[in-house]
C-alpha cells in the first residue's frame, strides 16, 4: 500500500515495534489530554487564502541562527532511536542532511555525538537535559561543539519525568543491548529495571531538579555555541529566557509528555511569539503532521518548526528511506499550502492568511 501521508507511518510502526517500545514513542503523560490537544488544536485554524497570483516560484528556503536551510521543517530530539531501527540516529542524520535541514540529537540518544558527526555533512543541534554533575553537562557540550554541532537546545520541562503510565505499565527500561551512547564511558549509559518505569527512575537520580535561570547563564559561560530555550509555554518565560540570553525559543510541551493539561503548542505560540518581539527566532515542536499545520504555525508567527514522532514510526517502518519520505511528504504539501493561499516566499506568509477560533469574530461562520 502505497504511503501517502505522515500519519499512516504510525500505525505501521505499531505493528512492527514491540509494545514497551511503541508504547514508549507515542505515549503522552497521565489522560493524554495535551496529546490529542497538540494535534487537534490545528483543526481550529481555517485558511484565508489569496488568489489569482503568480505562484509559479515558490521559495521555501530560510535560515536558522545563521545556517540557511531548504525548508521551516526541522528534526526534533527523539531519545533511544535504535529501538525503532538498527540505525537509529545515523538514518535520522543521513534523512536530515539528505533534505537540507537540521537534525537535532536527543542527549539519550543510542548514538554518540561523534558517531552522529561521522555520517557526513549536515547542520545538527544537540539537545541538553542537565545532570546533577555539573562535570558531566560540560563534558558532554564540549564533546558535542567538538563534533561540530552548532547549538545547544536547552530542555527546560523536565525537572522530573511527567507521569507516562504506558511506560509505568511496560515496566519500560532501555532493552539490553542498547546504550544511552553520549554517557557510556561516564557509567550513566545504562537503565536500571524498575518497578515502575525505569527510565523516571534513571531522571529522579541523575536529572537536576534545581535548574534554573542561572543555569542557563552558566551554560554560556562554558559554551559558545547558541542556546535555545525549549519548553517555554508563556509570556512571561518567553521574556525571561531573552533577558537570560537564549538566542532563540522553542515552543514545546515535550510532545504532551510532562504536564497534561498544558495548551497545544499551536495554542501557546502566539503569546510567546508577541512577548519575544523579533528579539529572538520562536519555534513550535508539537502535533505537526501536515504542510497545513506548518503554514499554520508561520502564520502565528514561528521561525520554523520541528518533528519528532514521526521521524521515529518512519524510521521504524522504512528506516532512513522512512524518514526521507516523511520529510520530502511535508515539504510537498507545505509547498502546495503556499501555493494555494498566494504566498511566494515564507515572508509572506502573514496573520492574515489564516484565522483561528480564539479571534475576535470576522465575517467567518463559527468554527
Amino acid at each position: 500500500m502505497e504511503i501517502t501521508n505522515v500519519m499512516e507511518y504510525e500505525e505501521i510502526a505499531r505493528q512492527k515495534l514491540p509494545k514497551m517500545v511503541f508504547d514508549y514513542y507515542a505515549s503522552g503523560a497521565e489522560d493524554q489530554w495535551t496529546l490529542k490537544e497538540n494535534r487537534n488544536a490545528f483543526s481550529r485554524i481555517l485558511f484565508r487564502p489569496r488568489i489569482l497570483i503568480d505562484v509559479s516560484k515558490i521559495d521555501m528556503t530560510t535560515s536558522v541562527l545563521g545556517f540557511k536551510i531548504s525548508m521551516p521543517i526541522m528534526i526534533a530530539p527523539t531519545a533511544m532511536q535504535k529501538m525503532a531501527h538498527p540505525e537509529g540516529e545515523y538514518a535520522t542524520a543521513r534523512a536530515a542532511s539528505a533534505a537540507g535541514t537540521i537534525m537535532t540529537l536527543s542527549s539519550w540518544a543510542t548514538s554518540s555525538v561523534e558517531e552522529v558527526a561521522s555520517t557526513g555533512p549536515g547542520i545538527r543541534f544537540f539537545q541538553l537535559y542537565v545532570y546533577k554533575d555539573r562535570n558531566v553537562v560540560a563534558q558532554l557540550v564540549r564533546r558535542a561543539e567538538r563534533a561540530g554541532f552548532k547549538a545547544i537546545a536547552l530542555t527546560v520541562d523536565t525537572p522530573r519525568l511527567g507521569r507516562r503510565e504506558a511506560d509505568i505499565k511496560n515496566r519500560f527500561t532501555l532493552p539490553p543491548f542498547l546504550t544511552l551512547k553520549n554517557f557510556e564511558g561516564l557509567d550513566l549509559g545504562k537503565m536500571d529495571k524498575a518497578d515502575d518505569s525505569g527510565l523516571a527512575s534513571y531522571v529522579a537520580g541523575q536529572i537536576d531538579r534545581t535548574l534554573s535561570w542561572k543555569d542557563v547563564k552558566w551554560l554560556q559561560t562554558i559554551t559558545s555555541l547558541p542556546i535555545l530555550v525549549k519548553g517555554v509555554l508563556t509570556a512571561e518565560d518567553a521574556r525571561l529566557a531573552i533577558q537570560n540570553g537564549a538566542a532563540g525559543i522553542i515552543v514545546s510541551n515535550h510532545g504532551a509528555r510532562q504536564l497534561d493539561y498544558v495548551p497545544a503548542t499551536i495554542m501557546a505560540l502566539e503569546e510567546v511569539v508577541k512577548a519575544a518581539q523579533g528579539r529572538v527566532p520562536v519555534f513550535l515542536d508539537g502535533g505537526v503532521r501536515r504542510g497545513t499545520d506548518v503554514f499554520k504555525a508561520l502564520a502565528l508567527g514561528a521561525s520554523g518548526i520541528f518533528i519528532g514522532r514521526p521521524v521515529v514510526f518512519s524510521l521504524a517502518a522504512e528506516g532512513e528511506a522512512g524518514i526521507r519520505k516523511v520529510l520530502q511528504m511535508l515539504r510537498d504539501e507545505f509547498e502546495l499550502t503556499m501555493a494555494l493561499s498566494g504566498c511566494r516566499s515564507l515572508r509572506e506568509i502573514t496573520r492574515n492568511h489564516i484565522v483561528t477560533d480564539w479571534d475576535v469574530p470576522r465575517l467567518v461562520p463559527r468554527l
